[in-house]
């Protein structure tokens, strides 16, 4: 399953960006240099330590290779109950097109409405409505809901699919898209961790959700109808603004590796406009490329904090040199705090990421486990002013395997917002402490042990 796939090793970081002219785009294109610097004076005035945000930005300037883009309107969206709304509204108000590119696609329900009929409603009023899902992920999707789609006339394309005579691509049954994007009329674009899958239907205090199958799969579990479904949390992000751009074309690469129809230049009908102040620069990464463009900015990130570095994962299988440069920061005095699931549907990533708490907790990282939600959020907050949240785990496959996409939010606002969100969820959740964890059972520290040599896979 994993070949000879290896986690590339990433070089020193420290110097990254180092008399890097720090570059900023807006929705007419590269800012002058004036406007660049006026926007950076914003951001340094709100952030707690502008020395920290200068040196964030250059090293993403240096690392990310993608744009970094002003003026985007950000809004958090947690769970499904605040993020299908969202989507719902977004697909409503779309005036031309509609990209959809989902691991798990499903054919969910929003206060009543289904998607099916939504989809189906707009393209009837002349919405162009482009689909890609990943074959994996939606394998438990009902082949008739895509079929009326695609009947309606909304194209649909399924990325690498299972039967490699069906494959338009390069095969590859491991790579798969793990991806999480709505994107309407070029203006408004939903990502984050959030599958449209019926795990999401249920919300605080609703008990069972509505629909449910009859399997169990990562990354957005399917039980039995009569089983009680508990809470998933998660994070997407909502973002309308010039970033929107780089999304679309990560959409269309997609499609256009998959052989779907081509797509019309839809150029003319964005519309630029006031959004909002935020800084954002969107990474694509794919196993096509020789390094995770995610795992590099991840890891200057964490290497190059100062203050804090607070981290929620869904999966926590970190690579050698992720978890080398947790304890550094840590060593260093930085604050480093982990939230992470006490139970999953993914066992064995459970028992791996508990085979790293011994080192972890001895460097003086705090480590969280959630106790009453299937922990599914991709967040990560370094000294206030970078966040990042996304389709990445902090993983193996997201390195190795997986096509993701994740947003990097430079500045204050987004940072206080999601430190917040982790403190609130610190308070569900339970401490794990070195004098305790020692005490643990001989069955458990035999998982950790064996569980690791499979590492890759998770």
């Amino acid at each position: 399953m994993v070949g000879c796939a290896t986690v590339p090793h990433v070089g020193p970081t420290n110097s990254a960006g180092r008399g890097t002219q720090i570059e900023v785009s807006g929705s007419r294109g590269t800012l002058s240099e004036r406007d660049t610097k006026a926007i950076l004076a914003r951001l340094a005035a709100t952030a707690p330590d502008a020395g920290a945000l200068e040196r964030h930005l250059a090293i993403e300037q240096a690392v990310a290779e993608s744009t970094l883009y002003a003026d985007n309107r950000v809004t958090i969206l947690q769970n499904g109950d605040e993020t299908f709304p969202a989507m719902f509204a977004a697909i409503r108000g779309a005036q031309h097109y509609i990209y959809l590119e989902y691991y798990i696609f499903e054919d969910v329900t929003s206060q009543g409405t289904k998607l099916s009929d939504l989809l189906l409603a707009k393209r009837q009023a002349g919405v162009e409505v482009d689909l890609i899902y990943d074959a994996v992920g939606s394998i438990s999707t009902s082949a008739d809901f895509i079929a009326s789609l695609q009947s309606a006339g909304i194209r649909v394309v399924q990325f690498n699919p299972l039967n490699p005579l069906k494959s338009k691509a390069h095969y590859s049954v491991n790579d798969r898209d793990h991806r999480k994007i709505l994107i309407t009329d070029g203006q408004l674009v939903i990502l984050g961790g959030i599958n449209l899958s019926s795990t999401y239907e249920s919300g605080p205090g609703s008990g069972t959700s509505k629909h449910a199958t009859d399997t169990i799969k990562r990354d957005g579990a399917q039980q039995n109808a009569a089983e009680p479904r508990e809470l998933w949390r998660d994070i997407d992000v909502e973002i309308s603004g010039p970033v929107v751009v780089d999304l679309e074309k990560l959409f269309k690469e997609h499609w256009s590796e998959q052989h779907g129809a081509p797509i019309a230049d839809q150029a003319a009908v964005r519309q630029a406009g006031p959004h909002g102040q935020e800084v954002v620069r969107i990474i694509g990464s794919s196993p096509s490329r020789v390094t995770s463009r995610y795992y590099v900015t991840v890891l200057a990130a964490v290497r190059n904090a100062e203050q804090k570095a607070w981290i929620t994962a869904a999966y926590f299988v970190p690579t050698r040199q992720e978890q080398a440069a947790l304890i550094r920061a840590a060593r260093r005095g930085v604050d480093v705090r982990l939230l992470l699931p006490s139970h999953s549907d993914s066992s064995p990533a459970l028992a791996i990421q508990h085979s790293h708490y011994s080192e972890l907790l001895k460097a003086g990282i705090k480590i969280y486990e959630s106790d009453d939600v299937i922990l599914h959020s991709k967040t990560m907050v370094v000294d206030t002013v970078w966040s990042v949240t996304g389709s990445s785990n902090f993983d193996h496959r997201s390195i190795l395997f997986n096509d993701e996409v994740d947003a990097i939010i430079i500045g204050k606002s987004t940072g206080d917002q999601l430190e917040s969100i982790f403190q609130s969820d610190v308070q569900h959740a339970h401490q794990i402490d070195l004098v305790t964890w020692r005490k643990r059972s001989l069955g458990e520290r035999l998982r950790e042990r064996f569980w690791p040599i499979w590492e890759k896979m998770f």
